[in-house]
């Protein structure tokens, strides 16, 4: 009787228009899956799927049942498990492709940071949401980013770099939310592009010298990002430009306090200074992959082939498709990881345009369908932990289908509940749990200890 009610309950409350996207998608995602792999490996690559679905199919349900509020009192268990989990595989995991971030069960393995991603939001709307009186202190700032880091650096341990793309706009949307001083989030983004775009912008220079030597604009702007003092020469540049950019602001009674160029040039040192570790964190192939995009015929049979071959498929579809397992880059193999990375090329050779628009439409209802239960939750826990999901699926789709259009780097990031990965799967289908539960309680108050003092 208790499950019939239940059952009951769930479906007289539950999204469905959120519930009608994930059909739509999941149906999309395994249509696609079974004509990338069948004619290599029959319904292995399916049937994995499958199961991973009816796996997190069941935690989807017991997470929507289970009150979400809870997380917010158990915010520290919840960090120190997420961390705990991180740790265990640097221990116990084994190693695929040169990273340690998988278990190995025998007949599956499961890659942890995949669910570490979702404690980790709700996790960090627990502490925005408890501490947001004081979200215009610096300090506020500062707690926020150490729980950052320590998933962060457990990660790039790994090294898994793809992994902890994702934290920083979950990061930065929430803390703009929340009321963080926009100046304070500039400097982040500043520190964040310096410190990655460094390396990448030297390797990019790199393969295009070796492609253009007989260019001599490309050959004197790599002599000088190669040389020793040219980043000091460069940095001192800019510093002095602040400053004397603050001093005429303040002839001209302009008031703008000295915190902000001091934290603007310590954020430039700092992101300069952080690139070193960065590009030793990178292998040199991570490196090309994230900088082809710009041009991928300066390693046209490397780094710059699949998305070469990836524009070819999409291309090709036009508008109605070359047909369900009729795609030849698809059937032929000359796409790579057409099941994981390059699913979307799959959907846009065989279903060309039509399908794609199909595609994006009910994958932009379901991040709608999270915004608004954002708008409509009961509490601002919950609208946190709904804006933060809702981000992480936008920056999935956003990256990954620019990436098989060439427009973004190859980061290895896949597209959420389309492309092949149980680990992915599990943690997606966690999230709509989660939303559901926010949903399902947005007429309900949960009574903390501190209300009822």
């Amino acid at each position: 009787m208790q499950e019939k009610n239940f059952i009951y309950r769930l479906a007289l409350n539950i999204d469905w228009f959120l519930m009608l996207s994930l059909a739509v998608i999941l149906t999309i995602g395994f249509l696609s899956i079974y004509s990338a792999t069948y004619s290599q490996s029959g319904l292995k690559y399916v049937t994995v799927q499958g199961l991973a679905l009816g796996i997190g199919f069941v935690l989807m349900l017991v997470l929507a049942s289970f009150n979400y509020q809870h997380y917010e009192q158990m915010d520290r268990i919840v960090y120190v498990l997420s961390l705990l989990l991180l740790i265990s595989v640097l221990i116990l995991g084994m190693t695929v492709r040169g990273t340690k971030g998988w278990f190995n069960f025998g007949f599956a393995s499961f890659q942890p940071v995949e669910i570490a991603k979702i404690m980790y939001i709700l996790v960090l709307s627990a502490f925005l949401n408890k501490n947001a009186k004081d979200a215009k202190k610096f300090k506020f700032l500062v707690y926020a980013f150490l729980l950052l880091i320590g998933h962060l650096f457990l990660i790039m341990l790994q090294p898994d770099f793809s992994s902890t793309l994702s934290y920083f706009p979950v990061t930065l949307i929430l803390l703009y939310i929340i009321g963080v001083e926009p100046f304070y989030l500039l400097c982040i983004l500043i520190f964040g592009a310096l410190s990655v775009g460094i390396p990448l912008i030297s390797t990019f220079l790199k393969l295009q010298y070796n492609l253009e030597r007989g260019s001599n604009i490309i050959v004197y702007i790599y002599s000088f990002i190669t040389s020793g003092y040219a980043w000091l020469y460069c940095i001192a540049a800019v510093i002095i430009f602040i400053l004397a950019l603050w001093w005429i602001l303040l002839k001209l009674r302009m008031r703008v306090p000295i915190i902000y160029p001091i934290l603007l040039c310590a954020c430039i040192i700092l992101g300069c200074a952080a690139s070193v570790p960065v590009e030793k964190s990178l292998k040199e192939y991570q490196r090309k992959r994230l900088v082809v995009f710009l041009n991928p015929k300066i390693d046209p049979r490397g780094s710059g082939y699949n998305i070469i071959q990836s524009k070819i498929a999409i291309g090709s579809g036009k508008i109605i498709g070359k047909g369900y397992q009729k795609g030849t880059q698809t059937q032929l193999g000359f796409l790579p990881e057409q099941h994981t990375d390059f699913i979307f090329s799959v959907i846009g050779e065989e279903g060309g345009w039509l399908v794609s628009q199909l595609t994006l439409l009910f994958y932009f209802l379901l991040i709608w369908r999270a915004m608004v239960i954002a708008k409509d939750s009961r509490d601002s826990y919950g609208s946190l932990v709904s804006i933060g999901i809702a981000t992480m699926f936008s920056f999935y789709a956003f990256i990954n289908i620019g990436m098989v259009m060439g427009m973004m780097p190859v980061t290895g990031m896949p597209l959420l509940l389309l492309s092949y990965g149980g680990s992915s799967m599990v943690s997606s289908m966690c999230a709509i749990g989660i939303l559901s539960s926010v949903y399902m309680r947005r007429h309900t108050y949960y009574k903390t200890s501190v209300d009822m003092m």
